[in-house]
């Protein structure tokens, strides 16, 4: 089957991940190599660059297009990947005014 997907070049994504999906946590090690080995063929087939040219191939169009739910390795991979990078990051931080706080502010009387 991988060799439905045959690519010339290594799959990267800086903008998302710049260190590598190995090293970012999202992804498992067999995740990981088949995101880099291939990406390129992913993509270029979701984007309509690529014609698919085996069954997998247009198995795998179909998938993207909504038209099935991913059901092999590779389609569960890119759907977690394009989950990822379409989904915002949240980022929660503490604010305010620390010394109220501890002064035992007007928020919590205990009443």
């Amino acid at each position: 089957m991988a060799a439905s997907f045959s690519v010339t070049r290594r799959f990267f994504d800086d903008k998302n991940y710049p260190r590598g999906f190995s090293r970012h946590g999202d992804y498992t090690i067999k995740e990981s190599q088949v995101l880099e080995q291939y990406g390129q063929a992913f993509k270029a087939l979701e984007l309509g660059e690529r014609e698919p040219a085996t069954k997998e191939e247009k198995e795998f169009v179909a998938f993207c297009r909504g038209e099935r739910a991913p059901e092999t390795f590779f389609e569960k991979t890119w759907h977690k990947y394009r989950t990822r990078i379409n989904t915002t990051k949240r980022v929660y931080t503490l604010s305010g005014d620390v010394s109220e706080a501890a002064s035992g502010g007007d928020d919590y009387s205990g009443e």
